[in-house]
């Protein structure tokens, strides 16, 4: 597995730029993390604060200074507005795996925006870092994600037991 980060890795599609995360993003973290939609989904508190926004957006600037994980802003090309997040993190070096995780702000939902952003982080993740697979954990009753990982190559690891209703899923072979 290759993690070089630095510089950090811009992306682009067609219609997303998928760029580092940074404090003036807070304002539209706050509203990601405390969208009850997005958050009906994951087990985390919302956040209530601007400050809330200000630390997450700080422990991500660690992780990424050590390596630990590479986590994008999901804007449009034309816009630097922060529509929602990407990335890779837990990685396993001895196996060349990474966990992805990805949200985005529910005016967004139901345009493709995501599905986008993932096969360009797919390919990144490939091509870039070398990963022999990538995991996903994705709630049970989560059936738009569900459809959006199997879209992108995933399958279900039936090897894996559900935990507090969450199923793995697992892309390999790439």
């Amino acid at each position: 597995m290759n993690i070089n980060l630095r510089p950090f890795p811009i992306l682009s599609t067609e219609r997303l730029t998928l760029r580092k995360l940074n404090v003036q993003d807070a304002e539209e973290i706050l509203h990601l993390r405390s969208d009850e939609k997005v958050n009906a989904y994951l087990d985390r508190s919302p956040a209530t604060t601007i400050q809330d926004a200000k630390d997450f957006i700080k422990k991500i600037e660690t992780n990424l200074q050590h390596m630990d994980s590479v986590y994008w802003a999901i804007t449009f090309n034309t816009d630097e507005t922060l529509i929602g997040t990407i990335g890779y993190w837990n990685f396993d070096l001895e196996h060349n795996i990474a966990e992805m995780g990805y949200e985005l702000r529910s005016p967004y939902h139901g345009q493709g925006l995501m599905q986008e952003a993932i096969k360009k982080v797919i390919d990144y993740g490939v091509e870039v870092m070398q990963l022999d697979a990538i995991t996903a954990f994705c709630r049970v009753d989560n059936e738009n994600s569900i459809k959006l990982l199997k879209r992108s190559g995933f399958e279900l690891d039936n090897d894996e037991p559900v935990e507090d209703n969450y199923a793995m899923y697992v892309l390999k072979h790439i």
